[in-house]
């Protein structure tokens, strides 16, 4: 169990998570009805310029703010990460909750979605990140309880399964995308192009085909075997 003064904290991280998650979903909603009125679908809508790089900085914003957040719920480095990774998740799950309801989207848990931009685009079917969301949640309360129990932290090798585990998934979400690009350009292309236009043009082609399962669940058995070492260290 979680200490009372934890508890309290878990109460605000949750408050503040969920809120964020619908100021999230809102945007979506406004984007959606100027670009999408009649549903989201691939590929890309154009969009003007100052607002693609609006979209940008407030993703670059929100990991800011969830940073904040468990920077202030945590007393320890452990901590402050596992808060931060909690907050990320709850966020995370909300955001799609609050679509369905407000939007009626997405359709299923397969339905493809641009999940992030930063420094590529990121696409998936909306049930990959919930189940990264759930793993961060998992590894959060972990980590959590064991701090205050026993001073526990994550060790290097954790740390590196964790890390590589991270680059796998984030490779699966942004290798149909590549896969895009590099049907188009070479790699000596890309670094010789003299601005993005081109590029941003042939995004707006876009759709996406196939995400590879084999290599997200690849990447979350390590993130979960980090998860399993570090709970199987300390259990005792």
């Amino acid at each position: 169990m979680l200490q009372f003064k934890s508890f309290n904290r878990f109460t605000w991280i949750n408050i503040f998570s969920i809120a964020m998650a619908f100021l999230e979903s809102a945007v979506v909603v406004y984007l959606r009805e100027i670009y999408y009125p009649n549903g989201f679908v691939f590929p890309l809508q154009p969009i003007e310029f100052n607002i693609a790089l609006t979209e940008i900085l407030r993703e670059f914003a929100t990991i800011l703010m969830l940073i904040a957040a468990g920077f202030f719920a945590g007393k320890t480095k452990a901590e402050r990460f596992a808060w931060f990774l909690y907050c990320f998740a709850i966020w995370d799950i909300f955001y799609y909750v609050f679509l369905k309801l407000l939007l009626d989207w997405p359709t299923s848990l397969l339905t493809w979605d641009v999940l992030f931009l930063i420094p590529i685009t990121w696409v998936g079917p909306v049930i990959a990140p919930i189940i990264v969301s759930i793993t961060m949640i998992l590894l959060a309360t972990i980590l959590i309880k064991f701090n205050q129990q026993k001073g526990a932290y994550l060790d290097k090798a954790e740390w590196g399964l964790l890390v590589i585990g991270s680059c796998v998934v984030v490779f699966s979400f942004i290798l149909d995308y590549s896969n895009f690009i590099l049907d188009h350009y070479s790699l000596s292309e890309l670094w010789s192009l003299q601005n993005d236009q081109a590029l941003f043009d042939l995004s707006k082609q876009y759709i996406p085909q196939k995400f590879n399962w084999y290599i997200f669940l690849f990447g979350e058995a390590i993130i979960v075997s980090a998860i399993y070492k570090f709970y199987h260290r300390f259990k005792s």
